[in-house]
């Protein structure tokens, strides 16, 4: 018991470290954090989720860089931009997420805000089914690709084929956990930060396995549920905090 009491001091105190308003300046929330309409900051912050993958700085210039290819007005220009505006983002690359794509996730999105509500009710409406992250996630990917698109499929995680779902649960991490730190948003309320997920990913994944959070070899659905299980043990009402003791602890501290 004194060494599970030990490892809790520790990553609290790494959560205090890491969790604070500096955290920013290196972390792709940065580009959300340049809007202030709701939606706006749900748009842009699920978009720069969505390219969140690689070099942190290429990530933050390229989600800056698409932003801005909506003038950076998010909300309006997928409610009301043209046909013919919406095809100059053919353009947009990042890694493998090309114009293509990314021509999707906009008809995508409008979709979502004309017809199911945004982005807040579709993964609140999923969430309520069961009560579960894995049905607000599997619901949100059949909502999203209502709209034909196969080549897109592989930039939005499915987890009920297993996928750990590190880019849409770090997303649902800026949405819903209200932060005393001054890192996160926590703009949807149906949602409750005790249901979130790790974001897991390598640097996570590694200190977790290093800690004895985590045994499971792959970075699974499957490994996310059992790292999130053991960070309840530590705090069951907000588990996800530990993703910047964790983060941290690989990234900055290269534990």
């Amino acid at each position: 018991m004194q060494e599970i009491e030990d490892l809790k001091n520790f990553l609290d105190e790494k959560v205090e470290e890491f969790n604070r308003p500096n955290f920013i300046e290196t972390d792709p929330i940065q580009v959300p954090r340049q809007f202030s309409e709701k939606e706006d900051i749900e748009i842009a912050g699920f978009l720069t989720a969505t390219i969140s993958w690689g070099n942190r700085a290429a990530i933050i210039k390229n989600a800056l860089r698409l932003l801005s290819m909506l003038g950076n007005q998010p909300h309006d220009f997928v409610l009301n931009a043209s046909e013919i505006e919406i095809q100059k983002l053919n353009r947009f690359v990042h890694r493998t997420f090309n114009g293509d794509d990314c021509i999707y996730f906009i008809h995508s999105l409008r979709n979502i805000y004309k017809n199911h509500n945004g982005l807040q009710a579709v993964f609140e409406k999923g969430f309520q089914q069961d009560n579960t992250m894995k049905d607000a996630l599997a619901s949100f990917y059949s909502v999203f690709f209502e709209l034909a698109g196969e080549r897109t499929r592989k930039h939005i995680s499915n987890v009920q084929k297993g996928a750990s779902a590190k880019r849409l649960n770090m997303y649902l991490r800026w949405m819903v956990r209200k932060d005393q730190g001054g890192v996160d948003f926590g703009l949807w309320n149906r949602i409750p930060a005790s249901a979130l997920m790790l974001p897991l990913d390598i640097h996570t994944g590694n200190v977790g396995r290093k800690l004895g959070l985590l045994q499971r070899k792959s970075d699974d659905w499957k490994a996310v549920e059992e790292i999130t299980s053991s960070l309840r043990e530590f705090d069951k009402n907000d588990p996800v905090k530990y993703d910047f003791a964790l983060f941290g602890l690989g990234v900055f501290e290269k534990f």
